[in-house]
């Protein structure tokens, strides 16, 4: 028992860390959020104070306002945090792949499935909805990639459906804040081991870094092994 309080103990500053940093890179995008969350919890507990008093209960519906304002601060806040760090991520490369990352269960994803010299990229993400191929960077190069990729995926999964993204702001795109509910509403059409199945094939097929051809001959001098590489 003394273990298990020392850890939640010592995970406590961790968390109040987080959440501390987190505020502040809110707050580099988003300067009103101290002000709009603390709003936010002010009004909450005032509103439900007021209908304590008129009801002649302001203890019992001031401890509840009081949990509730705390809810609603943390969801307004969350939620403006989510919005600043999308802002932030927004038009770097390799912005969609960290989304797609954190899809949810799942989801297997696989960055840089192909990429162009313009380094324009596609990302792969197969799931119970299929496989989804998200593209980002310029809009006319990404859909000569996604239309070479979604051949390469007729040819190996032929039961599983697959569908194209392009990550962006305009007609026809999806912005990177909406990424995650888009790939989640599409509908489910495979069962786990047709999931488990259609990696496997997708797997065995190779992707862009393990089909990446290595230089013949001796190792150039000042390169370095990548580690548990072996030499063959």
């Amino acid at each position: 028992m003394a273990r298990k309080d020392q850890a939640e103990n010592s995970a406590n500053p961790g968390r109040l860390k987080q959440i501390a940093l987190t505020y502040k890179m809110t707050r580099r995008v988003d300067s009103k959020v101290g002000l709009v969350v603390a709003g936010v919890g002010i009004v909450t507990f005032g509103v439900f104070l007021a209908i304590g008093f008129l009801i002649d209960h302001p203890i019992y519906l001031g401890i509840l306002g009081f949990l509730l304002a705390f809810l609603a601060m943390a969801i307004v806040f969350g939620r403006r945090a989510e919005r600043a760090a999308f802002g932030q991520m927004e038009g770097q490369p390799g912005a969609a792949a960290a989304v797609l990352q954190n899809v949810g269960r799942g989801w297997t994803t696989t960055p840089a499935v192909a990429m162009n010299r313009n380094q324009d990229v596609v990302h792969r993400a197969v799931g119970r909805a299929g496989i989804v191929l998200v593209a980002e960077g310029n809009p006319n190069r990404v859909k000569a990639l996604l239309a070479a990729e979604k051949k390469r995926m007729a040819r190996v999964a032929v039961d599983a459906p697959v569908h194209d993204i392009i990550v962006g702001n305009d007609e026809g795109q999806v912005p990177l804040k909406k990424l995650r509910t888009t790939m989640t509403k599409l509908p489910r059409v495979l069962t786990g081991p047709q999931v488990t199945q259609t990696n496997d094939r997708l797997r065995a097929m190779g992707d862009l870094m393990s089909n990446m051809p290595l230089p013949k001959g001796p190792m150039p001098k000042g390169m370095r092994m990548p580690r548990g590489g072996k030499m063959r």
